[in-house]
């Protein structure tokens, strides 16, 4: 059982496969290309039957007419036959009477197996003919299978030309969908942004490295002021630094002697 199953089970793979291999192999144009081709291959084998089928109830037919002209000229004749007979009766010459009647039986046994062949082939003919008008008919009705057959392709295969091109033009608009972040044209847009951050990053450590120069310059500015105040602070000595308290007590005084002023006034 276990071997069967398996057997069952490879056998039933195998047949996947091979009709998965035979439906990716299939063009739908070529195969129906190939059917209309068959079906009026078979049309012609069919209208070589018909047409053979017509001439063997031709040939009958022609047959048939031709026992009716035989009984018909046979007729023609014993009726002659006879008729002169009687003419040789009449003058009394009764050997050439007898001779003509005689001619006028075998004309009258002639017409008379002319009758049997055409009675005879009158089924015949009835019956091909019948057979006949349903070939007829059956290979109309063939012309007219193919005819929707070959409409039928034609539509299959611009459905499908049109399924592929459908198909392309999806695949071309998903190729370059900007949305998609699998698209290239989006690895092209992150590149540059990437590009765009680091010269955003090298400007501002630029800025920060050039403010970090101002602001040594400016404490180079204040330290060379301390040290020329220092330097003066020393030549002046002891006088510079009493005269400058001393403006500066000057000032103070003058402040308040200028606000006693104001406020006695």
């Amino acid at each position: 059982m276990v071997k069967q199953s398996i057997f069952g089970r490879i056998s039933t793979l195998a047949k996947a496969n091979i009709n998965s291999m035979l439906d990716k192999a299939e063009d739908p144009q070529k195969m129906l290309d190939q059917m209309v081709r068959d079906y009026t291959n078979s049309i012609s084998e069919a209208e070589a039957a018909v047409a053979q089928t017509i001439g063997n109830l031709r040939m009958i037919q022609d047959d048939y007419n031709e026992d009716l002209d035989a009984s018909k000229s046979w007729g023609q004749k014993a009726l002659a036959a006879s008729s002169k007979a009687d003419q040789f009766r009449t003058a009394g010459d009764t050997a050439s009477a007898d001779k003509f009647d005689n001619l006028a039986k075998v004309a009258i046994e002639r017409q008379m197996d002319a009758e049997k062949s055409a009675k005879a082939a009158e089924p015949t003919i009835a019956s091909q003919t019948e057979i006949v008008d349903k070939l007829k008919d059956g290979l109309d009705k063939m012309n007219d299978k193919r005819r929707q057959l070959v409409s039928k392709r034609d539509e299959l295969t611009a459905r499908a030309k049109s399924a592929q091109a459908q198909s392309a033009v999806h695949d071309a608009v998903k190729s370059i969908d900007i949305m998609d972040p699998s698209s290239e044209v989006n690895r092209f847009e992150e590149k540059v942004r990437r590009e765009e951050a680091r010269v955003r990053g090298q400007n501002e450590l630029a800025a920060s490295s050039l403010d970090a120069q101002f602001e040594s310059l400016e404490d180079l500015g204040e330290q060379t002021e301390v040290e020329a105040r220092l330097a003066a602070l020393k030549a002046g000595g002891t006088q510079s630094l009493t005269a400058g308290n001393a403006a500066a007590t000057g000032e103070n005084e003058l402040d308040y002697s200028e606000g006693a002023t104001t406020q006695s006034n």
